[in-house]
């Protein structure tokens, strides 16, 4: 009789689900910058972006201010791997004239109670961090800054609302003048829920109240929060959610008894949500219904007293009590007979039903909504099952005998893949609020500790002003017949006298061998109106016996790959020109002539090195009397880089490489190469530029980082400025940063994972997933996590930061190098001005999302009087090698 009285109280599985999606859509508008000003759920940033790990430490103090009396506690937090937390605290009165007097009344009589406080406690010359739990609706700015929107539960302070709490809070302790404390965070009941239970458990991100009032919290991602700047990491958001179905949304499933109790409260049209289910209502709510019920003659045989028909008279504990396993009915009866009643056995046993309806409808709806805001959580995290911890408070869950079970029920039912688990929070409206105190206190050791650590990193304009001059003066050195023997910078002769000049035409082979891959090109380069070049190559390996056996093994299998190329092109017995990429370092005494100085990159065969190359491959060409080919030019890559760019662009006369390794060359004066006879026209310089600094210079720069990263390398001391600058070297700094941060508990809770320790387990590309811009951080933390290291949101905007910090540092130092040379080649040619075009390649310029902005913007500060441009290389050193052959082979035409 009573389930069909309340039917409409009674809510479906399919009724909370439409509720639950209903809900997730306000949240969506209270987030949104467009839709939050006429949304009804509020979604207020709390400014709190992180929560408790474990390894907070220190003594804090806490306010707390949401009622009628008000606690001011300390709050000592320790972390010797047993994280305990001691309080102490005294409770005020604030007596009822200060309620309703003004502002600095109110705020220097808590002012006064501190003072006390601090005296009892003999603390009052320590200047302690504190935490204000400020339970009133506020508009919050910053962690400490919160402004009062208005006054509630009967404060009716003058002058306070629109204003600053903690302004006003400072003002009160400045005028007394004998203590100084520092208030750090102003902080909302409900967030202080979450951070108390997240201090014992770290998966802790939702805060719910179920008590008087109703509200939660939950931690955010800072990319969906357009109300504040930025979109790194999470940020707690208040949601005021008791207002939720303000704008109609609930109206369907409200009640008479629902819009009876909403006209005869403060506040009508307001809370609505709240109204259904908190600890204010809910025994209100029973009394309409049991007044009703009687008044049609279906309860106390139609009696009623004026007991039962005062507001309030049925209070919510009495539910409660009613719905306790055993002594229920009879506590039915004293209840329901206090109020002057007479109730036979049904009657009680009638009200029992009524209560279990109110209770559990208000249980359901809360989980609904809570099961919305979990699921968003999931979503963000874009995880298959989330596990989560929701930290709860509040009279109506604690003390409820069902409440609590039926919330559990109506979540899972609705969430069955996620593993929640709740905890009861213990005081977190002081406890609470000294944990947002510790927390942001934590944050900022640990930030100023990172920011230490990461300074050397950091150059200023001044230091790469002298970057640039000491690799000028390394330059010359280069250059100079007397000191170039002791030389780092080799500033080596390539013999390419000439970039292209579009006439270039013909068919020519290329050659080029830099590792474990070699390949063969045919290019044609075409002049006049079909101007072009046209490509056709094969990628043939190098098995490692052939790397590591005999020099006439290796350029055997170089000749008997040229062989099937031609072959396979249909043009055996053709003698074709070619040009030879041979990415080793090489002496050149002739364009046609490379003496292999050193094998690198795993290479180890035997009698070649202090041999000419081409000799070699002419040798092994004519031990295999096929064919006959016009070795034209041995070709440095970077050389080819700028050749390859100089065919589009006449102005490129540099060439650079920021790859796996850098390197860069330019067309120096005759007159400057000091090498090579003759003081007319231009020749090519290879820099070798990575090894610029293996005389010291650089030593005033370079990080203990660098040096870890040098000393473990297979060439310790030696380029030493292209392992700050190039791919194969960023990953390892990084990941040496890394593993201070993480030694010093500034990263991963201090935990070292033996990946972390592996070398070379940080790639390279993984800089550049990481700060591409339009990731997320959850992408980040799977990179981290591939990777064998389980991160927190804060520790994935760590990360990010010191793969900027290492990548701009590194394109920085690019950039003055740079200057350099386009300053030389400037002065070299007595311009006031000078326009040129760098021809590039490599992968970490190509791939990484801010290198090249970075390295550009150096150049232009270090070297304003040139106007520098950067085109992309396609191909240097297959096509640049044909299109240095292709400007020998013109040159050499025009001479006979």
């Amino acid at each position: 009789q009573i389930d069909k009285y309340l039917y409409h109280m009674r809510l479906s599985d399919e009724t909370l689900l439409e509720v639950s999606q209903r809900f997730e859509k306000e949240m969506e508008k209270g987030l949104g910058a467009e839709t939050n000003p006429t949304a009804s759920v509020k979604m207020l940033p709390t400014f709190v972006r992180s929560t408790p790990d474990g390894t907070e430490d220190g003594d804090f103090l806490a306010l707390d201010l949401g009622g009628t009396n008000f606690r001011v506690l300390r709050v000592k937090v320790s972390d010797n791997g047993l994280q305990k937390v001691e309080m102490e605290n005294q409770i005020y009165a604030i007596p009822e004239e200060l309620m309703r007097g003004s502002g600095v009344q109110l705020f220097d009589h808590i002012a006064e109670c501190l003072a006390n406080f601090l005296d009892k406690l003999q603390i009052k010359d320590k200047k302690l961090p504190l935490g204000f739990t400020f339970s009133f609706p506020c508009h919050q700015t910053k962690l400490d800054e919160s402004i009062l929107v208005t006054w509630t539960k009967g404060f009716k302070c003058s002058s306070v609302e629109g204003r600053d709490v903690v302004s006003l809070l400072r003002k009160s302790i400045k005028k007394r003048g004998d203590f100084d404390i520092d208030i750090v965070a102003v902080v909302n009941d409900t967030v202080g829920t979450m951070m108390t239970c997240g201090y014992d458990d770290h998966n802790c991100e939702v805060g719910l109240i179920v008590g008087t009032g109703t509200n939660a919290c939950y931690m955010e991602e800072m990319r969906h929060i357009d109300l504040v700047e930025g979109d790194e990491g999470r940020m707690c958001i208040n949601m005021e959610w008791g207002a939720f179905g303000d704008d109609g949304v609930l109206n369907d499933i409200r009640t008479e008894f629902d819009r009876e109790i909403d006209m005869g409260s403060l506040n009508p049209g307001k809370q609505l949500f709240e109204k259904m289910i908190s600890g204010m209502y809910m025994g209100e709510l029973v009394r309409l219904i049991l007044v009703k019920m009687a008044k049609e003659g279906l309860l106390f045989g139609g009696r009623l007293t004026p007991d039962l028909l005062t507001t309030g008279h049925f209070e919510t504990r009495f539910v409660s009590a009613i719905e306790k396993e055993k002594e229920g009915l009879q506590k039915a009866h004293e209840i329901l007979s206090k109020l002057g009643l007479e109730p036979s056995h049904e009657d009680c046993l009638a009200t029992l039903r009524i209560c279990q309806i109110v209770s559990t409808r208000s249980a359901s709806l809360c989980g609904a909504t809570l099961a919305a805001v979990l699921r968003r959580i999931k979503d963000n995290k874009g995880v298959e099952r989330l596990r989560s911890t929701v930290g709860v408070d509040g009279s109506v869950y604690k003390k409820h005998p069902h409440f609590a079970r039926r919330l559990h029920k109506t979540v899972r039912k609705l969430l069955p893949d996620c593993e929640i688990r709740f905890i009861r929070s213990e005081d977190g409206s002081g406890k609470g609020a000294a944990m947002v105190t510790a927390v942001a206190y934590r944050l900022a050791a640990q930030h100023k500790a990172r920011q230490k650590i990461l300074e050397p990193l950091k150059l200023s304009h001044e230091q790469l002003l002298e970057v640039k001059g000491r690799m000028r003066i390394e330059m010359e050195k280069g250059l100079g017949k007397e000191t170039h023997a002791e030389a780092t910078v080799k500033m080596l002769p390539t013999y390419v006298c000439s970039t292209p000049d579009g006439t270039e035409k013909g068919d020519f082979l290329a050659l080029d061998l830099g590792g474990t891959n070699f390949r063969v090109l045919l290019v044609r380069v075409r002049n006049g109106m079909r101007r072009g070049v046209e490509m056709h190559n094969k990628i043939y390996s190098i098995p490692v016996e052939i790397m590591q056996g005999t020099g006439e093994e290796l350029f055997d299998h170089i000749v008997h790959c040229i062989s099937d190329f031609l072959e396979y092109m249909g043009m055996k017995g053709v003698s074709l020109p070619l040009g030879f990429t041979f990415s080793f370092p090489c002496q050149q005494n002739n364009l046609d002539e490379g003496i292999l100085l050193k094998w690198t990159k795993g290479f180890k065969a035997t009698g070649c090195e202090g041999e000419d190359v081409v000799g070699l491959l002419k040798e092994a060409i004519h031990r295999r009397e096929e064919f006959d080919l016009d070795v034209v030019a041995v070709v440095n890559d970077t050389v080819g880089t700028m050749m390859t760019c100089g065919y589009e662009d006449p102005y490129c006369e540099v060439g650079l490489i920021v790859g796996t390794g850098s390197n860069a060359c330019y067309m120096e004066e005759m007159r400057n190469v000091e090498l090579v006879e003759g003081d007319e026209g231009r020749m090519c310089v290879n820099m070798e530029w990575g090894a610029f600094g293996d005389s010291g210079c650089l030593d005033d720069i370079r990080t203990e980082f660098d040096l870890a990263v040098d000393e473990l390398s297979l060439n310790p001391g030696k380029q030493r400025f292209e392992k700050m600058i190039s791919g194969m070297y960023l990953g390892e700094i990084v990941r040496n940063i890394l593993m201070d941060f993480t030694k010093k508990g500034l990263l991963f809770r201090g935990r070292i994972s033996e990946r972390l320790k592996t070398r070379g387990i940080f790639e390279t590309k993984f800089l550049s997933q990481i700060e591409s811009d339009c990731l997320a951080l959850l992408q980040v933390r799977s990179i981290l996590q591939h990777l064998g290291l389980e991160s927190t949101c804060d520790d994935s905007i760590i990360v990010k930061e010191v793969c900027t910090v290492v990548a701009r540092r590194a394109a920085q130092l690019c950039g003055a190098g740079m200057a350099a040379v386009v300053d030389k080649i400037r002065e070299n040619r007595g311009l006031d001005f000078l326009k040129i075009t760098v021809g590039v390649d490599g992968t970490l310029y190509k791939l990484h999302p801010h290198f090249s902005t970075v390295m550009h913007e150096t150049v232009k500060q270090l070297s304003p009087k040139c106007e520098v441009t950067f085109l992309q290389s396609e191909d240097g050193s297959g096509k640049g090698a044909a299109l240095i052959t292709a400007v020998a082979c013109r040159i050499r035409e025009a001479g006979q």
